[in-house]
């Protein structure tokens, strides 16, 4: 993880993720899943640059299944975009940056 992006787990994704105050865009992945570390550098840019307008988390499936299975992921990656607590747009699967960037800027304050 970077400095940009958090480590989401059961344990903390309430914290993290449903009580932030800004939009969150949540990137349920698992180290063995190609397409999501194909991803993963397009999530990393997000992050640095909307870094203190959204919050970007990171979840592996594999360590935390409590959260994958209360939020129905089926496929990996799964981006997910949470708003005031509630899952309000999301990605399945490694989509070109542009495609997630039109799909967060809309929750974004000041865009």
């Amino acid at each position: 993880m970077s400095q940009y992006i958090t480590e989401g787990t059961d344990a903390n994704f309430k914290t993290e993720v449903l009580d932030s105050s800004l939009p969150v865009l949540v990137d349920f992945w698992a180290p063995w899943c190609g397409p999501c570390r194909l991803i993963a550098p397009t999530v990393e840019e997000l992050a640095k640059n909307y870094n203190g307008k959204l919050k970007v988390v990171k979840v592996n499936t594999d360590e935390n299944q409590m959260v994958a299975h209360q939020y129905g992921i089926r496929s990996i990656p799964t981006l997910g975009i949470y708003v005031g607590g509630k899952m309000v747009d999301g990605v399945i699967g490694a989509v070109p940056k542009q495609h997630l960037e039109s799909k967060i800027t809309p929750y974004i304050k000041g865009n």
